[in-house]
């Protein structure tokens, strides 16, 4: 029987792979360096503070190059830290950006901020500051600790030193624009001066923060106090920013707040809920990189800088739900969102969407093997099913949405990895692209970087290695 279960299983993949096979190649344009936030060390803002689940501007910069157009409307539905934006603004086209994390807001009103700011005037406030004799700050101290997960996460004199400095900026700096970037520097410190390091999945902890349990431990080297860091950062800021002034800029001009005359529309927020409610064919290019079905929950990794901006515990836990489903914890929002299409007299969209799903063979292969695999006991967190499940439910909704904004000849170029549990590469690659032409899209083209992706240490440990496809997906709306 286990022998003509692998078989059945493997028949679908195979099939999906075979079908899809000429528009997969090696791209070794396609660097590690290229297709993620590594790029950008020596871009202003960008090197500011460390978004680490993005793309390099210069990835953004040949998307825009390769559309053959001078100007045009980009589209990031996942636009985390604003890459894809500001380099469209930048180039002459209009973007807009729909981001769940709040941290992306942050970093886009910093770099508002920074591109109006005096630069003499941001530099006097910065000696000023640094030359204060900072007090505590009870009221902020205390925020860390009322949410577990970040409860002690740093040491006593620098939690002190935090609350003192944000107390004195409150006080004293009476510039708004200048208090968001004196703001937006301990925003951008928090790790380097806390107990923590952001790893994948999780925060860890230096075993110096007394959280630590089990005989491993983690040392994350030497601790800076916080007033050297700040006042690092806040150099590097007002260097930047005094050097791009007198290059002509940061970056383009933009609002916010968006309107008729706005180069950049930014709302904050879930893409699931949004697009539905954005213009059918009028976007020429989509670029974006969505979370991967990979675990990775970013309300923990990035909790100091959610509870920084004002996030407590049970509102992160709202945000952690409203994440597209990438976490064990996800709960299923197939109701949520037939009744969201329903409210806007949509409901023959959920129904298309779901027979796409239900008609995936290659999905309900891999769903079904993963069951079998939990009921066995064999997988390691007996909710990875259901994570899958929705990540590609959630996932089919968003490329439908994007199928429909996008004009005739317009493009989306997705950039996406293949994931691996119970031993099993799960194609989301093939299985995205699937859906892409089922609602009306042509795959042109599935590009690989030459070294793919390794696996988990347990994974290798109980199934051996298997490099994993790292790619970038483009698909384009038939016209034109």
């Amino acid at each position: 029987m286990p022998t003509i279960m692998s078989s059945v299983r493997t028949t679908a993949r195979e099939a999906l792979a075979c079908r899809f096979r000429p528009a997969i190649s090696v791209a070794p344009h396609l660097t590690r360096t290229l297709v993620s936030f590594q790029g950008n060390r020596r871009v202003p803002m960008m090197r500011w503070f460390k978004f680490k689940e993005g793309f390099s501007e210069s990835l953004i910069r040949r998307f825009l190059g390769e559309t053959g157009r001078p100007d045009g409307t980009l589209l990031d539905p996942f636009a985390g830290s604003g890459t894809a934006l500001f380099t469209a603004i930048d180039e002459g086209w209009d973007a807009f950006g729909i981001e769940v994390m709040p941290i992306g807001r942050a970093i886009a009103e910093a770099r508002t901020a920074a591109q109006i700011v005096d630069p003499a005037a941001f530099v006097h406030s910065v000696d000023r500051v640094q030359q204060a004799v900072w007090s505590d700050a009870p009221a902020f101290i205390d925020l860390f600790h009322k949410v577990p997960i970040t409860a002690g996460a740093f040491p006593q004199q620098t939690e002190r030193d935090i609350g003192g400095y944000l107390s004195y900026c409150r006080r004293h700096v009476r510039n708004s624009t200048i208090r968001t970037l004196l703001n937006f520097a301990c925003f951008c410190v928090l790790e380097e001066v806390s107990f923590t390091r952001k790893d994948g999945q999780y925060l860890r902890w230096d075993f110096r923060s007394g959280r630590v349990r089990g005989t491993k431990q983690f040392c994350k080297g030497p601790i800076p106090p916080f007033r050297e860091a700040i006042t690092r950062q806040l150099k590097i800021m007002a260097d930047d920013i005094r050097a791009a002034r007198e290059r002509g800029g940061l970056f383009a001009e933009l609002s916010l707040a968006g309107g008729l005359d706005a180069s950049l529309d930014w709302k904050e927020g879930s893409c699931l809920s949004m697009l539905p409610e954005f213009p059918s064919g009028v976007v020429d290019l989509v670029a974006t990189s969505p979370p991967y079905c990979n675990r990775y929950d970013y309300t923990r990794t990035y909790a100091l800088e959610l509870v920084f901006l004002g996030y407590d515990a049970d509102a992160i836990k709202r945000l952690r739900q409203t994440l597209l489903s990438c976490t064990v914890e996800n709960r299923c929002k197939r109701d949520e969102l037939a009744k969201l299409y329903a409210d806007l007299g949509l409901s023959h969209v959920p129904t298309r969407v779901f027979k796409v799903l239900a008609e995936q063979r290659a999905l309900q292969e891999v769903l079904t093997y993963l069951e079998h695999n939990r009921v066995a006991g064999r997988l390691n967190n007996a909710n990875i099913p259901r994570m899958v499940r929705n990540y590609f439910l959630e996932m089919c909704f968003v490329i439908y949405e994007l199928a429909r904004v996008l004009r005739p000849g317009g493009r989306i170029v997705m950039v996406n990895d293949n994931v691996r549990y119970a031993g099993r590469e799960i194609p989301v690659d093939l299985i995205l692209s699937d859906f892409a032409e089922e609602f009306g899209l042509n795959t042109a083209k599935i590009l690989c970087l030459p070294r793919g992706k390794g696996n988990s240490s347990q994974q290798m440990g109980n199934h051996g290695r298997e490099e994993l496809r790292k790619g970038v997906y483009y698909w384009i709306k038939p016209g034109l």
